[in-house]
């Protein structure tokens, strides 16, 4: 029988790593009990803290909708009900009042569609093309879209939900509450720093939606490297076990990988036939430095993106620059708990008098937009409209300005805007 290897127990994965997963505080248990109930649930936490593995485990069936920036409320059912081999064109809406069809893509679909009393069906032509011609239906409501997710007998799961924009994810608020009327509840699964968001941007969702926050607690994280340790037969230091612990900021992403690197650097890649013990400082922070340097393209990019970005904005270069000046800057516990837009213009404009409140606000509206790819993802840090707050979404961030002193890109246009400030012929930009 071939021996465990140490990346099928540690290290990050798409797929679940039962020998290191470890149910942080019972919310598996506590969530199961949720699903059974008629109720929506909000999971919130940040990049990386195991949603996905806590949703292929408690829901392995669901119906996963992944929002992208810039992606509408409608485009979340249209994405779910391809899934079920189901068109849906919408051709306008007004609240929950929908026009448009329902139209069966696949046989699946047809009996689907058949399943709530809508007569559709796929009528294939003989032709030397093979074309398919395709029966649908008009639908004037969200129930059309209700009753077909209830009768797949999936889970509606909405991923990385703070994609979403405010004006979105309140048009998704109120839905939420008629969805709830037709009997089909909903999985939300995003980051946010607000609690209970939903409720506060529908009031009507009180007693309808229940939101657990998932995070990591020392207890926990110790768990996962002691369940592993056992499975692989090795046992790491309390010196190191709390290295790693604090060095992760309670990311169990952070902490699968610096464990895997960290055996990487012990010469362990399998189940031992005897305790190894790793007690050798000196190999954590090796595994650590080597973490960091993995991570120096990922930020290195986020960077050049975010200035080239404000390059593009000749009229806010450098209120932009100061702006993640200060951000970057911010200590670990104001980019985990949330940074506020007051003390960031506070410390801006001690930096630059010019800069204004009412500037500062509109351009952190603007930084997700910055920061996204061409496919809608990569955020770091994240702004809540709600309650001003900016926050580190990606916590590998704070990882690697720990171990890596690097220069940002906005410093030299920070400078930049100072020489334009100081001449007399240019247009001043604050």
């Amino acid at each position: 029988m071939p021996k465990l290897q140490s990346h099928e127990v540690f290290g990050m994965s798409n797929k679940i790593l039962i020998n290191s997963y470890v149910d942080r505080g019972s919310l598996d248990i506590e969530v199961q009990k949720y699903l059974r109930r008629p109720t929506h649930l909000a999971l919130r936490g940040e990049s990386k803290c195991g949603k996905s593995w806590f949703r292929q485990k408690n829901i392995p069936n669901g119906l996963i909708v992944q929002c992208r920036y810039g992606k509408s409320v409608l485009d979340i059912y249209t994405d779910a009900l391809s899934q079920l081999g189901i068109k849906l064109t919408i051709e306008q809406s007004s609240g929950t009042k929908l026009k448009g069809r329902i139209e069966a893509e696949s046989s699946i679909g047809a009996t689907l569609l058949a399943k709530i009393g809508i007569k559709a069906s796929i009528e294939n032509e003989t032709t030397e093309d093979n074309k398919t011609k395709i029966i649908g239906q008009d639908i004037h409501d969200l129930r059309f879209i209700a009753e077909l997710i209830i009768k797949s007998e999936r889970k509606l799961i909405i991923e990385d939900f703070h994609y979403l924009s405010i004006a979105e994810r309140t048009l998704f608020a109120f839905d939420l509450k008629t969805l709830w009327d037709y009997g089909c509840f909903v999985v939300i699964i995003g980051v946010w720093s607000q609690s209970n968001m939903l409720t506060y941007l529908n009031q009507d969702l009180s007693g309808r939606i229940i939101e657990l926050s998932i995070y990591w607690s020392s207890n926990d994280l110790l768990s996962v490297i002691d369940k592993g340790s056992r499975a692989l037969n090795i046992e790491i230091s309390s010196e190191i076990k709390n290295q790693l612990i604090n060095t992760c900021f309670g990311n169990i992403g952070i902490l699968q990988q610096l464990i895997l690197l960290l055996l990487d650097e012990a010469c362990i890649i399998e189940e031992q036939d005897s305790t190894s013990i790793i007690d050798n400082i000196d190999l954590f922070e090796s595994s650590a430095m080597k973490y960091a340097e993995q991570l120096n393209a990922l930020y290195q990019q986020f960077a050049r993106t975010v200035s080239s970005g404000i390059r593009k904005r000749k009229d806010s270069t450098g209120i932009y620059a100061h702006a993640m000046a200060v951000i970057v800057g911010a200590s670990d516990e104001k980019l985990i708990n949330g940074l506020n837009l007051e003390e960031i213009y506070r410390k801006a404009h001690v930096r630059q008098p010019r800069i204004q409140k009412i500037n500062m606000r509109t351009i952190l509206t603007k930084l997700e937009e910055i920061q996204v790819d061409s496919d809608g993802r990569g955020l770091v840090i994240a702004f809540n409209e709600a309650n001003d707050d900016i926050t580190a979404v990606d916590r590998q961030l704070l990882f690697y300005r720990k171990y890596l002193t690097v220069k940002w890109p906005w410093e030299d246009l920070i400078k930049e805007a100072e020489a334009v400030l100081d001449d007399p012929n240019q247009i001043k930009l604050f």
